[in-house]
């Protein structure tokens, strides 16, 4: 039963490893799984895996551009370093209206929000929003082609929008993607800026589950976790570098439409379920 268990864990790490990059919401994928894919595991276990098994995603983002991220790289020049650091910052700026909501209202916005219902809502909402912002946008020029290039006020601004992820079936990159194509970035630089925003912000997440679960894993939870993490973090690096490619050539219409038949999809089961 343990090597099921197992096979279990690898198919939960890949779908968190490919939806937490792509605007598609893992959130309504992990709703999915969770009634197909049931880890024999505790209530509390498991409502702290599908968040701490992020952790393997973040980790790829870390790899890919620790670089660019790195400010005391030896072999970088002075301005290089100080461009590190300026981009840590904006990150910095973005994360604090997610980090004082979140810590506020975290409770009870899963309370309220964390069911079915909302999920169907907000992939079809958020999926007509990325069709509706991306026609508005057809003949619009960007104004910042590098996450380099962002201002502060333009930083603040995505993170605001990262607000809106906190609703259960928005998508964090979804979120933040749409809000920082609507203030002016060219996709390409939207979805980088979404892949480093999500450092500090999963990392906080993760830390706020693993410290109300609490550090008593069995050997067993502990297996569990570990094979999920390293199965999103492998898919993660493809799920990054397929989306980096493919809005170089393509817009996100596409993701807006596979939202809209999920959410009709997830709909029409919990509908005839029950």
């Amino acid at each position: 039963m343990f090597i099921i268990e197992i096979i279990k864990a690898v198919l939960i790490g890949i779908i968190q490893g490919i939806t937490e990059w792509l605007p598609i919401s893992s959130t309504g994928h992990m709703i999915l799984a969770d009634e197909f894919i049931k880890l024999d595991v505790s209530a509390a276990f498991m409502e702290m895996f599908l968040v701490v098994v992020q952790l393997g995603s973040i980790l790829a983002v870390c790899v890919l551009y620790f670089k660019r991220l790195n400010p005391f790289a030896p072999q970088k020049t002075a301005e290089e370093k100080r461009a590190s650091w300026l981009l840590w910052l904006r990150v910095a700026i973005a994360c604090v209206p997610a980090a004082v909501i979140g810590i506020l209202f975290d409770d009870t916005i899963n309370e309220l929000f964390y069911n079915h219902n909302t999920v169907v809502n907000m992939l079809l909402l958020y999926g007509a929003a990325f069709i509706i912002v991306e026609n508005l946008n057809k003949n619009r020029k960007p104004t910042i082609d590098s996450v380099d290039k962002i201002t502060y006020k333009a930083a603040l601004a995505v993170g605001a929008f990262q607000v809106l992820s906190l609703i259960p079936g928005t998508s964090r990159s979804g979120a933040t993607i749409i809000g920082a194509i609507v203030i002016g970035l060219t996709r390409v630089a939207a979805a980088e800026f979404s892949f480093i925003l999500a450092i500090p912000v999963m990392f906080g997440a993760s830390a706020l589950k693993m410290l109300k679960f609490g550090f008593a894993f069995t050997g067993y939870e502990l297996t569990i976790l570990i094979v999920g993490m390293l199965t999103a973090f492998v898919v993660s690096f493809a799920a990054i570098r397929f989306l980096l490619d493919f809005v170089k050539k393509n817009t996100f219409r596409a993701f807006g439409y596979y939202r809209i038949i999920l959410g009709t999809i997830v709909l029409a089961y919990f509908t005839f379920r029950q």
